[in-house]
């Protein structure tokens, strides 16, 4: 599971218009998106070796399967994870570590902050 396309996000989102802005923030600096609805989806991508993104922008309260579940399911030492959520709050963040993320971003975020944090993750500046 080594193989990652560099400067890839996979941005994991149930609502399609933070997708959106996540997509339209990311792609103006160059980074290639691309995007799943559901944690199924999500994980099938990771798997693929032809798929895996560099990282995986994921948010927390998703139907079915909720965000911390499908980060505990990823190896975060070869694909980081930046959860995002409106459950902006210590116990979230914590239960989001715990479960393997890289890094938490509180909703709503300003353009700067996700840069920041995928800048950090990709390990490139943008």
């Amino acid at each position: 599971m080594k193989a990652v396309r560099p400067r890839s996000v996979l941005v994991v989102d149930d609502d399609p218009m933070i997708r959106a802005v996540v997509r339209t923030v990311l792609e103006a600096d160059d980074l290639v998106v691309t995007e799943a609805a559901d944690g199924a989806t999500a994980l099938a991508a990771i798997a693929e070796a032809s798929t895996r993104p560099a990282v995986v922008v994921l948010d927390v309260m998703m139907p079915i399967t909720d965000g911390i579940e499908v980060c505990r399911q990823i190896d975060t030492s070869v694909v980081p994870v930046l959860m995002l959520t409106a459950k902006d709050d210590p116990a979230t963040e914590r239960a989001c570590l715990e479960a393997g993320a890289t890094a938490f971003l509180g909703k709503p975020f300003s353009a700067i902050e996700l840069l920041d944090a995928v800048e950090a993750l990709v390990g490139v500046p943008l």
